[in-house]
């Protein structure tokens, strides 16, 4: 097991990204193998992370200014890297646009179907990206976008309010705790999300 850190002062340094909140979300446990243990997920190996790295390769053949004229976009930022010390969090959105209202938000891409149900963790992994933009930009963000890319690029507005800052920070709390503890946590409920998991041989 890891130990823990060795000093609060390195405890208060962590820094995390939406990829690992996502992981949390994902199964809780994913935290303490990865960053408790450091035992690699080896996500090369994994179908839904492949699908989902295919997005990214394939954006280009999206048309991204139809969809951002939708919007009221009139500038727009892509590929870029923000962090947020007040949320200790850190990673790369895919893109940051200015509306003509005068607020920011995020779009983000997903290899994905539209099934009419917004999930928990891409209202989380957009809040996330809110945080980030107006700690560094100083700008609000009331919403963000997720495009769909295999419902046609469906184009879904997602509101981002305190209630949704309020449920982003309590996970990120949360896998701080897992981190800096070392405490080994409850598994997913959602125990068919294991078959598709790279640490069920380990995970008891």
């Amino acid at each position: 097991m890891k130990s823990e850190p060795n000093s609060f002062n390195e405890a208060m340094t962590v820094s995390l990204t939406p990829s690992l909140v996502l992981e949390y979300l994902f199964c809780p446990r994913f935290i303490y193998f990865m960053e408790c243990l450091n035992i690699p997920q080896h996500e090369e190996h994994r179908l839904k992370v492949q699908l989902g790295r295919k997005v990214h390769e394939n954006k280009q053949h999206i048309n991204k200014d139809y969809l951002r004229k939708k919007i009221g976009c009139i500038r727009k930022e892509i590929s870029v890297y923000l962090s947020s010390p007040s949320f200790r969090i850190r990673g790369l959105l895919d893109e940051v646009l200015w509306l003509q209202d005068g607020t920011l938000a995020p779009m983000e891409y997903k290899f994905a179907s539209y099934r009419e149900r917004l999930y928990r963790t891409y209202k989380i992994q957009l809040t996330l990206q809110a945080v980030m933009i107006e700690d560094n930009y100083q700008l609000p963000v009331h919403r963000g976008f997720l495009v769909f890319v295999r419902s046609k690029n469906y184009l879904l507005t997602v509101p981002i309010g305190e209630a949704e800052r309020y449920q982003a920070k309590k996970v990120i709390d949360q896998i701080l705790e897992i981190i800096q503890s070392g405490i080994f946590p409850k598994p997913t409920k959602s125990r068919e999300k294991c078959a598709d998991c790279c640490y069920k041989n380990i995970c008891v």
